[in-house]
């Protein structure tokens, strides 16, 4: 109590100046009031600067001689800066009731201004951690492909929710208690308000533990427009740079309502699939005569199974007394038939072609264009650049390789052929 009156005394001795010098009372009370603080604003400002240039340089000084990065972190997330403040805070809460002590009002209202601070340094303090926390995580290798945004976002809107509680019960003067409450009573509207992020939230949820979507994924999602990388993955959105470089933000949560595309599969796979058809015109299939036969069997990629293949249609033809005078008696091989095997051996020397992997060259059922040959392989360079030109290279070849054995292509006609058909001497004939 002595201590006290010899503060109050201390608070009090301009005032007691002017009150000698024959000042108003009144007037000598609120001047007194206004230098003490004068002084203690301006002794707050000082520790302040002091203290947040020695506390950053202190931790500037102790990062520099760590090997981990999460200090660094802490000073870029501005930690240090939030922890200086804590002494000012300090010195305000202990001297403002002696500065205030006939001004019992206004020191109700700093002592209340003074505790929402507080309370919303507390949650700069813990946003700062949290940030250093993500920051930290985003360069260990474990971590590199998990939705950390979503973590400390979920984390973030916790603390703030604690803390708007704290302040609304120093407001209204009722316990945290009674606020969460109340919370529980228009909990239907909280959630009509945060419907996107609670359902940005179990989404985010999902996405991980069923592991659908990592960071540096590539997807391709139609219904945004989406083809490309995922960089990043946070509460609300998914962010994808296409591969022109924009950037397209998909709701979190359409990750599961939607169907996507998701290329890791074939990333981690040993190749990339190459899968393309060609169409034959159908009235250029026919049998292959002896003299076709031989004309063929300079291709050195079919040379063996042509002569091996004619050995077995001759071995059954002779066997069953089959009449070759007609070409259609008895079994034969066609050009198409042929045709087909020569792009299966040049798919399996292929180098760049995987062995490992399927390799089929098939029919599909004809349509209006002609017969469909799928040629269905496997890339071992997986770059999408490289990829491209192995497929273009492949099927650069085999097109070429079509009039060899006498096949034609389909294509529809265009305008020239069209102007070249309806030539004067076309009518004529």
């Amino acid at each position: 109590m002595k201590e006290f009156m010899d503060f109050k005394d201390i608070s009090c001795l301009l005032e007691n100046y002017f009150l000698q010098l024959g000042m108003d009372p009144i007037l000598a009370g609120y001047l007194n009031l206004f230098i003490n603080i004068t002084l203690l604003v301006l002794l707050i400002y000082i520790i302040n600067y002091v203290l947040r240039r020695f506390v950053i340089e202190s931790f500037k000084t102790f990062t520099n001689r760590t090997k981990t990065t999460f200090d660094d972190f802490l000073i870029k997330s501005n930690f240090p800066k939030y922890i200086a403040q804590i002494a000012p805070i300090v010195l305000v809460y202990y001297a403002a009731p002696y500065i205030l002590v006939d001004h019992l009002y206004s020191l109700k209202v700093v002592l209340f201004v003074l505790n929402i601070y507080v309370i919303i340094l507390i949650v700069w303090i813990f946003r700062s951690l949290l940030r250093t926390a993500k920051n930290y995580l985003k360069t260990r290798e474990e971590f590199h492909d998990k939705p950390i945004d979503s973590y400390i976002q979920v984390l973030m809107i916790f603390i703030w929710v604690v803390g708007l509680m704290f302040i609304f019960s120093e407001v209204t003067g009722k316990s945290v208690i009674s606020f969460a409450i109340s919370l529980g009573a228009a909990s239907a509207i909280l959630l009509l308000i945060f419907k996107d992020t609670i359902l940005g939230f179990v989404a985010s949820i999902q996405v991980s533990v069923n592991d659908i979507v990592r960071i540096g994924d590539w997807i391709t999602f139609s219904k945004f427009g989406a083809d490309g990388t995922v960089t990043e993955i946070n509460l609300a959105t998914v962010k994808v740079q296409n591969f022109d470089n924009t950037f397209t933000n998909i709701p979190t949560y359409s990750l599961i309502s939607d169907s996507f595309q998701n290329w890791r599969g074939m990333q981690e796979s040993p190749g990339r699939r190459i899968k393309r058809s060609i169409f034959i015109k159908q009235n250029s299939v026919k049998f292959l005569n002896t003299k076709e036969l031989e004309g063929l069997k300079k291709i050195g990629l079919i040379a063996p199974y042509l002569n091996h293949r004619q050995k077995e249609i001759d071995s059954y033809n002779k066997s069953n007394n089959v009449d070759k005078a007609l070409l259609i008696n008895g079994r034969n091989q066609t050009n198409l038939g042929v045709f087909r095997k020569y792009v299966d051996s040049y798919l399996h020397e292929h180098s760049a072609v995987h062995k490992e992997m399927y390799i089929i060259v098939r029919h599909q059922a004809p349509t209006p264009q002609g017969i469909p040959l799928e040629i269905l392989c496997f890339s071992r360079d997986k770059r999408w650049e490289n990829f491209e030109y192995i497929s273009a290279d492949i099927f650069d070849h085999i097109i070429s390789a079509v009039p060899y054995f006498n096949l034609q292509l389909f294509e529809s006609p265009s305008g020239d052929d069209l102007r070249n058909y309806l030539t004067p001497e076309n009518y004529g004939n």
